[in-house]
């Protein structure tokens, strides 16, 4: 490629500087752009945070990586890259390991990359992240136009400063930064990782609330990552600085509720030797998340709805009031509107719980953000595990999308933890890149041996069946299943529900897909 062919791109990106584009759009317009200048398979961009870098664009590179996120200590090749002042590139023979090994997308599934190089990108006089080219062929770049891609290098950090003055990036970069610090200190570096248009919606609509005081309900199936939400909304409010108290409603016995919410001083009951301060006085100027909230029995709710009204907690035993001032996260997988047409929640509760609420998406419906979750909690398994690299198939990435993930992240997590066990116990190498397949997720089909040879195995008989999918199947046998069940129940769903071992938020959900409702 000439030089006059390379310039051919850099007018676009220029322009680029002066409009108003969505920062995906930007940095996917910077790599398309370097692509089509310089000879690689692969590019990406990372933005530095906390000693961190996480991709926030790439190109030629499977769509898990944008979940991943690489410690610079951890990866001498990005360390080296972020703390230089130019072009950096690496031998085909180096022995430094590269972090994208298995990573490259390729029809042929080549998993090892063998020309890489890297350049910083400075804004204002910090190191906002790292630019990297990768290819599969050695010596790929032997003739690359240094000066050229350095004048590249400048004109993507200076788009990525016009993006930082043209939109919010610039306070929201700033926010991101302190509720990733909070993450990785508070929460093991768990953080809502997403770019579906349904995650962003939430994440905006939690930033937003965070900054008021209002009490937020937050909604959703199990797994789905209520908890994250609710650290989000706590850390994006001005009691960012104070503590977030949880407390798993679920897990109060009755008789010991009250005094995990409002505390008891010494002698209130047998075994109480010594005072204790509630939940509620731990919160005080913080964030009281009350988890499962649904579980919570009705004498409790009671004191619970007094307890917010007035502003005011006492403990057990105890004439002396205490003033509480906590801002409160309630947190259920259940339909509490329901709960209370069912006698089982207060409405006045309810009521006073739910001035805001929020419904976190399931994981079926965010579309890539299974991929990107995946690569997460691939990353994680590395770790863990002491695996040189994992990555997915194509085959297993289409079954990810494909599969209805009822326990949503949590599952997902599962999922990829014990398909990684599977695949080192068929004695794959940890010092490899291991592939996993569909069967290593759980997607196997059912075979049984019988005790016997396969010649003395019995073969089932051969039958005329319809011509139909098998989740067509699925879907028809679930729909007849849940119609007779109806009848049995006259009608009553959460009796169905419950006989289903459904829980009756999806219940709900799942009807209403079916068009039975």
């Amino acid at each position: 490629m000439t030089t006059i062919d390379s310039l051919a791109s850099l007018p676009d990106i220029v322009a680029d500087l002066s409009r108003e584009l969505p920062r995906e759009a930007r940095f996917q317009r910077l790599l398309e752009a370097l692509t089509n200048s310089f000879p690689c398979d692969a590019t990406a961009l990372l933005q530095l945070e906390n000693g961190v870098l996480i991709p926030r664009a790439v190109r030629g590179l499977s769509l898990d990586t944008l979940g991943r996120r690489f410690e610079l200590e951890e990866h001498p090749r990005f360390r080296e890259i972020a703390h230089s002042r130019g072009l950096v590139r690496f031998p085909a023979d180096s022995a430094l390991p590269d972090p994208y090994d298995g990573l490259v997308d390729t029809p042929d599934h080549h998993l090892y990359v063998h020309d890489c190089m890297g350049a910083p990108l400075h804004v204002d006089g910090r190191t906002w992240g790292i630019l990297t080219l990768d290819a599969l062929q050695a010596q790929s770049f032997d003739e690359i136009d240094r000066n050229l891609l350095e004048t590249f290098v400048s004109v993507a950090a200076a788009s990525i400063r016009a993006a930082e003055l043209i939109g919010t990036l610039e306070s929201d970069l700033h926010r991101h930064q302190l509720v990733q610090r909070s993450w990785l200190a508070e929460s093991n570096g768990h953080e809502l990782i997403g770019e579906s248009a349904s995650i962003n919606r939430l994440r905006h609509e939690a930033e937003t609330v965070g900054n008021s005081e209002l009490p937020v309900l937050v909604q959703g199936e199990t797994g789905t990552g209520k908890e994250l939400v609710a650290r989000l909304i706590h850390l994006s409010s001005a009691r960012a600085d104070e503590p977030m108290v949880q407390v798993n409603c679920a897990a109060l016995p009755e008789n010991l509720a009250e005094s995990e919410l409002f505390g008891h001083v010494s002698g209130a009951f047998s075994g109480a030797e010594r005072a204790r301060a509630g939940k509620f006085e731990l919160a005080h100027g913080g964030t009281l998340l009350l988890d499962e909230i649904g579980e919570l029995p009705l004498t409790i709710q009671a004191k619970l709805l007094r307890a917010l009204q007035s502003g005011e907690i006492q403990r057990i035993g105890s004439d002396e009031l205490h003033h509480a001032n906590v801002r409160i996260i309630a947190a259920t997988n259940r339909n509490l509107e329901l709960e209370v047409q069912d006698g089982r929640f207060r409405a006045d509760l309810y009521h006073r719980l739910s001035v805001y609420p929020v419904t976190v998406p399931a994981l079926r419906e965010r579309g890539n953000d299974i991929i990107l979750l995946a690569g997460h909690f691939l990353q994680s398994c590395e770790r863990k595990f002491g695996v040189r690299g994992l990555r997915l198939s194509r085959e297993a990435t289409r079954w990810l999308k494909n599969y209805e993930w009822p326990g949503n992240v949590r599952e997902l997590e599962n999922a990829v933890s014990r398909a990684t066990i599977k695949a080192i116990a068929e004695g794959h190498s940890r010092n490899q890149i291991i592939e996993l397949n569909p069967r290593h997720l759980g997607a196997d089909p059912i075979v049984s041996t019988l005790n016997g040879p396969p010649s003395e195995q019995v073969q089932p008989p051969e039958t005329s069946l319809p011509e139909t999918t098998l989740n067509e199947a699925m879907e028809q046998f679930k729909r007849d299943l849940i119609k007779a069940r109806l009848q049995i129940y006259h009608g009553n769903l959460s009796q169905t529900a419950q006989s289903l071992g459904v829980d009756k938020s999806n219940f709900h959900r799942m009807l209403k897909k079916m068009g039975l409702k």
